[in-house]
């Protein structure tokens, strides 16, 4: 495990051994699918289950899980881990102790509860963490890829769940991961550079952030981003530290830019406002309601923690 620059956020670190040597090897996933100390997370869709009081995951042993596409995530403990991605259900949705969760009706695994990640992210301990965002990553994933991209024709579960082989063609596919860059901007003065994104509700401001374009490194990404986004220019990008982030399948990566630039032209179409704060300044609009902060879910949150110091003032602004 490698350190960063940040304050702890979720996913920061992967916990648990994923188990790579293993992933071809059927023999072994057999043996450990057979082994009741084993352990297999259901999923319906991305969402996950939990236990009860929606504080963990719920766990249960390979015998209990219901058929559908098996994962296997890794292990901790002794114990190997696994996921199973639900077949076809009917479910409802309903609130569960201020968390939204599906509840089947159709298959053995009626009794679960389940919720999606985003609002488990500060409620899991750090290993259920490491593996919920394993398994909602690979989920999503395979969600989005039930065809071969080249010939158009089905494509099937290999390797214990880390590839998809087309049937037709044979092309074997593997997860992808977008990188895309988060960064906070920070004048000569100390003040940081934040921007209303167009999704976001009228007061939220957070980072500025966009997508790695190919051929192009995350570095000059920033730069790229910053000067599209909001016209300001940066000579010094330093990174601070990384988040997977799998809605759908990025990873971000997390910088500090210096401004060489201050006149600020928002770009209209993501950003339709950005401000430079102060501390002080941005206290005083948080507190009075002026503004809202993202939360630690996520590194944006981290960033902005990081140059301002300290734990951020409350938000009062609601969602």
């Amino acid at each position: 495990m490698t350190e960063d620059a940040l304050a702890d956020f979720p996913f920061r670190h992967s916990l648990h051994d994923r188990l790579g040597n293993h992933r071809s090897d059927a023999d072994f996933v057999v043996a450990r699918w057979a082994d009741p100390g084993s352990r297999v997370l259901v999923l319906r869709g991305t969402d996950l289950a939990v236990t009860d009081d929606g504080a963990r995951l719920a766990w249960i042993p390979p015998g209990q899980a219901p058929p559908g596409e098996r994962l296997l995530l890794g292990g901790t403990g002794g114990s190997t881990h696994f996921a199973v991605l639900a077949r076809g259900h009917d479910e409802s949705r309903v609130e569960f102790d201020d968390i939204e969760v599906s509840v089947g009706t159709g298959d053995a695994s009626r009794a679960l509860h389940f919720a999606p990640l985003r609002q488990l992210a500060q409620l899991l301990p750090d290993v259920d963490a490491s593996y919920a965002v394993h398994a909602t990553s690979l989920a999503m994933w395979h969600q989005r890829h039930p065809r071969c991209s080249i010939c158009g024709a089905n494509t099937e579960l290999v390797g214990a769940g880390d590839s998809r082989r087309c049937a037709e063609c044979g092309t074997s596919h593997f997860p992808r991961t977008d990188p895309a860059v988060i960064m906070t901007v920070v004048d000569d003065a100390g003040r940081v550079l934040l921007g209303h994104n167009v999704a976001r509700e009228d007061g939220w401001y957070s980072t500025l952030a966009g997508f790695v374009d190919p051929g192009e490194t995350p570095e000059d990404a920033v730069a790229r981003e910053v000067f599209e986004e909001v016209g300001v220019r940066v000579d010094r990008v330093t990174y601070l530290g990384s988040q997977p982030w799998p809605f759908p399948s990025s990873l971000m990566l997390g910088f500090e830019a210096h401004a060489s630039s201050i006149a600020i032209e928002v770009d209209g179409l993501e950003i339709t406002a950005a401000r430079w704060f102060t501390r002080d300044e941005l206290r005083a609009a948080v507190e009075s309601s002026e503004v809202g902060l993202p939360t630690t879910v996520s590194i944006a949150g981290a960033l902005i923690t990081h140059w301002y110091g300290e734990d951020l003032p409350t938000n009062v602004l609601q969602t």
